[in-house]
């Protein structure tokens, strides 16, 4: 029962605001204060779980360091959101414990995916936490001037289930290869038949599932559209949280053998260099913030990929770090569109102008941010790169690592472009921002966690790639 205390606390949160969506709609501050000691109770019992080792559901369900790992880091990122976007101003206050209750049974399905590891499980887990985040995008409230979120959410449903349909064909081919859905069953029973063309089939199959979630290069399509027509406080989420399962589990997968390691490399490569170029060029011409960072991410998510070159305990324990440290940049930047969108409504760029003189702790956290995804020293964003290219570079890739540097120029100029309206341009509205204590108290937080990761790299990714080395 300890073992999977968090879950418990998420399904019992969920439930208490499916019963509260019968009735009337109760306080919005009554709501408001309920989901953040949810929210800190999920962030609690994850932390007093750290040390847990068992195996459950005939062991299809593992709880050790792996799964913990990433289970704080959940925890913690569904937490931050929670609080900067404790008003919901992008949701109408009628469906607000549906949109809580989703939200919940969405963080559950992803603190159980990063535990399964049978592939029935993990399957299921997935479709939780999908289905849930498909009905999240549509219930943008309409009065913030947006029309996208139903085309959002459509797009978002029938993309996904595309590569749902990836992944269980993948796994149907492992089933059928192996004669059985355990990870531990199946590693062994591939090293007999690593050389057949259907272990590298079946494998891409369900690393093309993966894909889709962290929102690689091809099956990256989606996420600008999501980005721009879901709510701010849902875009937050998406963009963070569910990315952190998605390396959890594409680690896993990885270390199950395929008989041509030599071509995923360059496959991997190809994929890395891919999402690189299509993320920042195409981040170059947005006007719009979301959609920039949803192409950022893009890139981001090439940059990752140049962990898993090494096909090593040391290479997954940098993609660890660099994905830990993205998704305190992202919240950053989501902290701070969530303060200044007035009623919900998606922020231009030339909306942040002024910034520093309406609020200059927000500009601040928008700076620091920014300058962490362009990888700028001493931020977590500089060392993460420098770390994952210097890996890359001593497996031999020398032209991914000199594509991989031209793209991060080619990002600096559209982060700093965003700091520059933000402290150059004038204002278009005066209006202060008005931020609340503990929103600031969070924002400085993420600062002093973007700059500590930065300045003591060394023991964050010791302590990730021993993690990752057992489960391999």
């Amino acid at each position: 029962m300890m073992a999977i205390l968090p879950e418990l606390v998420l399904t019992a949160g969920a439930l208490f605001y499916f019963v509260v969506s019968l009735f009337k709609t109760p306080d919005i501050r009554l709501q408001r204060l309920s989901g953040m000691v949810i929210g800190l109770l999920v962030f609690i019992t994850v932390c007093l779980t750290l040390s847990q080792q068992t195996s459950l559901f005939y062991g299809a369900y593992a709880v050790d360091s792996y799964s913990q790992m990433f289970k704080l880091l959940i925890s913690f990122a569904f937490f931050i959101v929670v609080i900067f976007g404790q008003h919901l101003k992008g949701i109408s206050d009628e469906v607000r414990p549906e949109y809580t209750m989703f939200l919940l049974l969405s963080v559950l399905g992803l603190m159980m995916l990063v535990s399964s590891v049978e592939l029935i499980a993990i399957f299921i887990s997935l479709e939780l936490s999908s289905f849930a985040l498909y009905l999240l995008v549509p219930l943008r409230d309409d009065r913030t001037g947006v029309r996208v979120q139903m085309e959002a959410g459509i797009k978002y449903i029938l993309f996904g289930v595309m590569a749902t349909g990836f992944l269980l064909y993948g796994m149907s081919y492992l089933f059928g290869l192996t004669g059985s859905t355990y990870l531990v069953d199946i590693v062994p029973a591939l090293q007999t038949i690593a050389s057949q063309p259907a272990v590298l089939i079946a494998v891409l199959l369900v690393l093309a599932g993966f894909f889709y979630k962290l929102g690689v290069f091809p099956l990256h399509f989606w996420v600008p559209d999501i980005y721009q027509g879901a709510s701010n406080e849902t875009t937050g989420f998406i963009a963070t949280v569910p990315k952190l399962a998605a390396v959890a589990l594409l680690i896993r997968f990885m270390t199950l053998p395929t008989g041509q390691p030599d071509f995923l490399v360059q496959l991997f490569s190809v994929i890395a260099v891919c999402s690189m170029f299509y993320g920042n060029l195409s981040a170059l011409v947005q006007t719009d913030i979301k959609r920039m960072l949803g192409f950022s991410g893009i890139s981001h998510a090439g940059f990752i990929m140049l962990g898993l070159l090494s096909m090593g305990a040391d290479g997954y324990g940098l993609a660890v770090y660099y994905i830990a440290g993205y998704v305190l940049m992202n919240l950053a930047c989501f902290l701070v569109i969530c303060q200044v969108s007035r009623d919900g409504e998606n922020l231009a760029i030339a909306d942040l102008a002024g910034l520093h003189k309406r609020q200059p702790l927000l500009a601040i956290v928008l700076a620091v941010s920014l300058f962490a995804l362009a990888g700028i020293p001493p931020f977590v964003g500089f060392m993460g790169k420098f770390f994952l290219l210097t890996s890359a570079l001593q497996q031999g890739h020398l032209i991914v690592v000199i594509l991989a540097a031209i793209n991060t120029a080619i990002a600096i100029y559209y982060y700093l472009s965003v700091v520059k309206v933000a402290y150059t341009d004038d204002p278009v509205d005066e209006t202060n921002v008005n931020v609340e204590p503990i929103v600031k108290m969070i924002g400085i937080g993420l600062v002093l966690m973007i700059m500590l990761m930065g300045a003591l790299p060394a023991k964050l990714i010791e302590t990730a790639g021993s993690i990752v080395q057992t489960i391999m």
